[in-house]
């Protein structure tokens, strides 16, 4: 009998102990299982992190100035050479026979701020600096330089910059402050890009400290194609336009001008000269550049919707430009005043562009409302003209729609045909713009601005100039941007 209970206690014990066993079997399956899923997780979240990495961080880390790793390169790497589109050299290396390397810009003043210097690691020389610094070629060539202590040549990168525009922009704006740049609208692909005060590149050595110390206003370093920050003046008319299309019935719009337009709570604001244009329609207010409607119209928009759209056109934002610049910033919102609604309409008060930005804007007008991404590099080639890489147009957004583009430059157009773009009126192409005159302190100097593409109805080519207040030698903007056209067409 006690033997049976025995057996019972000892089968009862076995049975409890297999529960138990099975028990904490599972828990340590459980926390295996835990540990073994945010293991994998982890894993996961670096895999994608390294490839947003690669994709997003890496160019911009690789082409730092602060990238020690890529200047060490230049012990074994000669820099190679910037090229023109065809061809001609913008900047090369030259070697004496004691083997001291001199960076050469052949052409000088011209192209000096958008090619850049690379002991400052700007312009071009500062966005391609990996490349040039990067040999790409045959194998068997960079293990003979290696084993024989050669220099190898660096890859040669070969820009969409276009010389007898470039030229022809340089000398049009004559010893005047300001900018000029050309682009094609449809590609994003930027022809030419001048900006001035100047600076010699080939004297860098032994100036550039001296350029150090000058103030902002004359700098020759500041490139204020890309840099510069001013008022848009009337040329930011062409975005108030867009916003009163989508807001109103655009073609039953009627205004009567008498010269200037005061607003109950606002300012008073004058045409220029105080001109009444009289009764105007919107193709005719927007080609006459007229204050008065324009800053009616301001307080007439709906802020939120406003500032929405110029969001859209990437202002207060960071613009896709492989070389260095300022952003663009819109501040007007529904807590803003009328006077400041007023003044914003009509592109003064606190906005402020570069002229990369304005171009970028209008650009996509002639491109049927689509915004391209701007670029300086066509393709990188090794030494041997084996292409490594290859720029591809990239639509950056859509910022109209191709009727409101339609319409935008048809107003555009008026502004060239019997408003205040009469410079290109009598041009053999058919061209479509928007000048402007930007106030920026308290004296009667004006900065001057002009916008446009031609031909307006299959555009091959947008510009935008910007000449600095106390210019000589020209009327306005518009003179200096006939002279490019007339090189590019003629």
């Amino acid at each position: 009998m006690e033997k049976e209970k025995q057996k019972k206690r000892k089968s009862k014990k076995r049975e409890t102990d297999i529960l138990e066993t099975k028990k904490n079997s599972g828990l340590r399956n459980r926390e295996t299982n835990i540990i073994s899923f945010v293991f994998a997780g982890l894993f996961l979240f670096m895999m994608g992190y390294l490839v947003w990495f690669n994709v997003t961080e890496a160019p911009d880390i690789i082409n730092s100035p602060y990238n020690k790793r890529v200047d060490n390169q230049e012990t074994k790497v000669v820099r190679g050479d910037i090229l023109a589109a065809d061809g001609s050299i913008l900047a090369t290396t030259e070697t004496d026979e004691d083997g001291n390397e001199t960076r050469s810009y052949p052409f000088g003043k011209v192209f000096c701020h958008v090619v850049g210097l690379s002991s400052a690691k700007s312009g071009i020389e500062g966005e391609e600096n990996y490349h040039l610094l990067s040999e790409d070629g045959n194998v068997l060539k960079q293990l003979a330089s290696d084993a024989t202590g050669q220099k190898a040549m660096g890859n040669t990168s070969v820009t969409t910059l276009d010389v007898d525009l470039q030229e022809a922009a340089y000398k049009a704006i004559g010893s005047n402050k300001g900018a000029v740049i050309v682009m094609e609208p449809s590609t994003g692909k930027i022809l030419a890009m001048v900006s001035k005060p100047d600076y010699d590149p080939n004297d860098a050595s032994t100036d550039y400290s001296e350029w150090l110390t000058y103030d902002s206003a004359d700098s020759v370093l500041l490139n204020r194609a890309t840099q510069g920050l001013y008022p848009p003046g009337s040329t930011f008319k062409i975005i108030t336009a867009l916003e009163y299309i989508r807001e109103y019935d655009a073609d039953s719009y009627s205004y009567h001008c008498t010269g200037s337009a005061y607003i109950q709570g606002g300012t008073s604001i004058p045409c220029f000269d105080n001109k009444a244009h009289g009764t105007e329609d919107l193709e005719t207010a927007f080609a006459n550049s007229c204050n008065s409607a324009f800053s009616t119209i301001g307080t007439q928009l709906n802020r939120s919707a406003f500032k929405n759209l110029c969001s859209t056109l990437m202002f207060n934002s960071n613009l896709p430009i492989g070389i260095e610049y300022n952003s663009s910033s819109f501040t007007l919102d529904d807590s803003s005043g009328i006077s400041e609604a007023q003044e914003t309409a009509i592109g003064q008060g606190k906005t402020m562009m570069t002229p990369i930005h304005n171009l970028m804007i209008t650009a996509a007008i002639a491109n049927d409302g689509v915004m391209m991404t701007p670029y300086l590099v066509d393709h990188v080639q090794t030494a041997d003209k084996i292409i490594v890489e290859q720029t591809t147009p990239t639509a950056l957004a859509t910022v109209a729609t191709a009727d409101e583009a339609e319409q935008l430059t048809q107003y555009m157009r008026a502004v060239v045909t019997q408003g205040t773009g009469y410079a290109l009126k009598n041009a053999s192409y058919k061209a479509a713009g928007k000048t402007g005159s930007a106030q920026y302190d308290s004296s009667d100097n004006v900065h001057s601005w002009f916008v446009g593409f031609a031909p307006y109805d299959d555009p091959e080519v947008a510009i935008c100039v910007i000449l600095e207040g106390g210019y000589t030698g020209v009327r306005n903007a518009s003179y200096v941007a006939k002279e490019v056209l007339d090189a590019y067409f003629n």
